[in-house]
């Protein structure tokens, strides 16, 4: 029978089983002494029949006493055996994760649109605060290790996809750093990642891509879930302002030439049904940061992405990038950032437009003036013209690259979601203390790197 499979040996759980046995019979016991209806007939007995009945119930107190000592030392003892399994690798105690769990499964609805490195930073600040966090991806790059595998399996790239869902890993540090590894030597594998090559062998295993990422997520113990926009094999074309049309993300990105029109070949794919519903059954949607042409507008150029953005009563807020893109948003301002967005789109969209307010240092001024990238200017103005709120912050980290310091990032986030009380429901709304605690092991696992 299965319930004999407890008293294996080995598994230190025997023990605390009869501990917690004799604990029961400790405490009935003394129960039985200390309050039977025989010791409530010696009341009435002469003084030596009193005495010996007082006695007989300071011992069936002690006798409970001990069975509540059992119990607890029990109960204790196979909670600790049994945990230890699950909390394997895990720093925090049983009750920190369940408060954890709990308090993540309850936060707000987020749903992040983009691709590259942004959005994977953003995933990061995101998981701290709910596990309700969903990324809807870009699958135009043609380069690197997804261009290849694109090409020779005609599958969609997965390079940002896997990012994505490493971002969102709970699994050890070891498993995240192993899908993230790069080959550097051998014919076939250099400059292929390790998790690029994981999801293109899931995908053959299962049969399709989501399927495939679905189950890279249940491995890797993923908060969230992320989607693909489209699981058509597209690729980006660029009308440029001299007239010039050049397909290729890789090749756009090279032409150094300023972007007018964005083109997706085939032109209206359709998107993936789940990342449809993801943006629909978001209470906030989360544009950017990242790649403003080749990471942003490429997602809404599909028209039911577009349309689902459009029709959703989630808040929508652009994080705006903190430095320009060469031969992509060269001399770009805040708000020629989120014009592109909405010359694309056709409307007006966003509620809030994030934008960064610190100053970057003179010695990594000058380190991107050689590569052509300089720090975003903010037009607030303009911005709040088109119907906009903007909602300025210190945003940047500065060690070696000038990019979203993601603590930052989910400080400003966290104010926003309290700030609209998403769901207008108290159990929806993050607790001070949790939020406080999230943020302190974010901290902790960027240092720890």
């Amino acid at each position: 029978m299965s319930f004999l499979k407890w008293l294996y040996p080995g598994i230190n759980i025997k023990r605390w089983i009869v501990l917690l046995l004799l604990g029961i019979i400790f405490a009935a016991a003394g129960f039985a002494l200390a309050f039977s209806r025989q010791l409530a007939d010696l009341a009435d007995a002469p003084a030596a029949g009193a005495d010996r009945g007082n006695l007989l119930t300071g011992i069936g107190c002690a006798f409970v006493l001990a069975g509540l000592g059992c119990g607890i030392l029990a109960v204790r003892g196979l909670l600790r055996s049994l945990t230890a399994i699950f909390l394997s690798g895990y720093d925090d105690s049983f009750i920190d994760l369940v408060f954890l769990k709990r308090r993540l499964v309850k936060g707000a609805a987020v749903t992040v649109i983009g691709g590259g490195t942004g959005l994977s930073t953003l995933l990061r600040v995101i998981k701290q605060i709910t596990s309700n966090c969903k990324a809807v991806v870009a699958v135009t790059d043609d380069g690197g290790s997804s261009g290849r595998l694109r090409e020779e399996f005609g599958i969609i790239p997965m390079g940002d996809l896997r990012s994505c869902i490493t971002a969102l890993a709970d699994a050890e540090p070891l498993m995240s750093k192993l899908m993230q590894y790069r080959f550097k030597e051998g014919n076939h594998f250099s400059g292929h990642s390790f998790g690029n090559l994981f999801i293109t062998a899931m995908a053959a295993i299962v049969g399709d891509m989501e399927t495939a990422l679905d189950a890279t997520g249940n491995i890797l113990k993923v908060r969230g879930s992320v989607f693909p926009a489209t699981l058509e094999n597209v690729r980006l074309a660029a009308l440029m302002d001299d007239g010039e049309l050049i397909e290729g993300e890789t090749k756009i990105a090279a032409a150094g030439k300023k972007i007018k029109r964005l083109i997706l070949v085939p032109e209206r794919p359709a998107a993936a049904k789940s990342a449809v519903e993801a943006i629909m059954g978001a209470d906030m949607l989360v544009v950017g940061p990242g790649s403003l042409y080749t990471s942003i507008i490429t997602n809404l150029l599909i028209p039911e992405i577009k349309e689902a953005v459009l029709k959703s009563k989630a808040v929508k807020v652009y994080v705006c990038n903190v430095m320009t893109q060469p031969g992509e948003t060269d001399g770009y301002s805040s708000y020629d950032h989120v014009k592109a967005i909405y010359d694309h789109v056709g409307e007006y969209f966003f509620d809030f437009i994030v934008v960064n307010k610190q100053e970057v240092g003179t010695e990594l001024l000058e380190k991107y003036a050689r590569k052509g990238a300089y720090p975003v200017k903010n037009e607030n103005g303009m911005i709040m013209a088109m119907g906009a709120s903007v909602i300025e912050a210190n945003l940047i980290s500065e060690d070696n690259l000038v990019r979203h310091e993601p603590a930052q990032l989910a400080k400003t986030l966290i104010a926003l979601i309290y700030r609209l009380h998403l769901s207008g429901k108290g159990s929806r709304l993050l607790d001070y203390y949790f939020v406080k605690d999230s943020l302190r092991k974010l901290k902790k696992v960027l240092e720890g790197e």
